[in-house]
């Protein structure tokens, strides 16, 4: 028998029922079936994931969003409303090794599907939850999407132009950011349960990652009681470190040491100011903002991007274009590492998705990867493999609009 693509990966024969919708979870268990788990995904019947209907635009019927979330998994509907329905999302989960679920707390109590519940049988289950504030304190029961955590967490009051309004960062990053770090710890308790035996409960959310990710800004904080500004694309420690308008567009530049600050002014053709009294340290640049920018500023317009662009990667002074898409994924390393992909489904055909962050040398991790599924495509399959049901009792399971 020939070996399955996914055989290789190191998740290769763990089971995921995944219960969640929308973006965090969805993303988690992606990424998990991208190292080759077996991930259903639960879907309520006809609908499915919401995610599916938010849009324009949309793709073969489902917003764009989902394809960014959800490949490599099967999708199975189940009527978690129903006592049926709960009976068979339950008989899943005694197959499984993981339960992930993103409901607000104490709706998986109520299907009976809670950690409790579920661990009193299958004392190896591991079972993540992702939650807007986690699933107790005074918050536990609000709902939260990732404009509302960027605010309250205090992100926006960091993002922006000086003295502007806040700003959102462009994707829903703590969404993701949620679904990384419930990933990384379902494989901490993967890796856990290998030595003892035992699995675990998993609780993380979007606002204690949003605040965790706020790092050196809130230590800067906590040590010194100031409030870290907007900056907008500078830094708070480094001058010159921007954005700077050029004749035909926009570029980056990171010149705040020394060394990289002369090699800049010398390309600009004004190396007075590297002897500038105001300006010749990085304590001085720092001060003296303001009047230095208005100098680079316009120093820098002069030049059309990739003519800037060339002469500071030739001095090697850190830079670069500030892209639009088309322009990342015609650019040369992006597609030398394969960073645009492309899957292909029965029904709907071709669908790009992005290559993966990390490689291994021991596997290649995009083998074996498929095309986010239709609502219910697998239901049958999945069925079968797992539970062992023939297709008498999948067809009752039907009539009584459980599946």
């Amino acid at each position: 028998m020939q070996a399955s693509p996914t055989s290789n990966k190191p998740l290769s024969g763990i089971r995921i029922v995944d219960f969640t919708r929308f973006f965090a979870g969805p993303y988690c268990a992606q990424l998990l079936g991208d190292l080759g788990a077996d991930v259903v995904k639960i879907e309520s019947p006809v609908t499915g994931d919401p995610l599916r209907q938010q849009g324009p635009p949309f793709h073969h019927g489902n917003g764009i969003t989902y394809y960014a979330t959800n490949r490599n998994k099967r999708s199975v509907t189940v009527d978690l409303q129903s006592a049926g329905g709960q009976e068979l999302a339950r008989a899943l989960c005694m197959k499984a090794d993981v339960v992930l679920e993103n409901f607000r707390p104490r709706v998986m109590k109520r299907f009976k599907l809670d950690y409790e519940s579920l661990s009193r049988e299958r004392s190896s289950l591991i079972y993540a939850s992702i939650s807007g504030f986690g699933p107790d304190g005074p918050d536990a029961d609000q709902g939260a999407f990732d404009l509302t955590i960027q605010a309250l967490g205090g992100y926006m009051s960091i993002t922006g132009d000086r003295d502007g309004a806040p700003i959102k960062l462009g994707t829903s990053a703590f969404d993701m950011l949620a679904g990384m770090n419930c990933q990384s710890a379902i494989l901490a308790a993967l890796l856990q349960r290998a030595v003892t035996g035992h699995g675990q409960k998993i609780e993380t959310s979007l606002l204690e990652s949003e605040v965790a990710f706020l790092a050196n800004a809130a230590l800067e904080f906590l040590i010194t009681g100031n409030e870290p500004q907007k900056w907008g694309s500078e830094h708070a420690q480094q001058v010159p470190y921007k954005a700077f308008r050029t004749a035909d567009g926009w570029a980056v530049i990171a010149a705040g040491f020394q060394n990289l600050y002369e090699a800049f002014v010398n390309i600009l053709g004004r190396p007075d100011l590297a002897s500038d009294p105001r300006f010749s340290t990085m304590s001085g640049r720092v001060t003296n903002r303001e009047p230095l920018y208005a100098i680079l500023d316009a120093e820098v317009l002069r030049f059309a991007t990739a003519e800037i662009i060339a002469a500071l990667e030739e001095a090697r002074v850190p830079c670069a274009p500030v892209n639009n898409m088309e322009q990342v994924f015609a650019h040369r390393q992006v597609q030398h590492r394969q960073l645009r992909r492309e899957l292909r489904h029965p029904a709907y055909g071709a669908v790009p998705t992005l290559g993966p962050a990390a490689r291994y040398s021991a596997f290649e991790v995009t083998d074996g990867w498929t095309a986010p599924p239709l609502v219910g495509e697998h239901t049958d399959g999945v069925l079968k493999d797992w539970l062992g049901y023939g297709d008498e009792r999948i067809g009752r399971l039907r009539e009584e609009k459980i599946i």
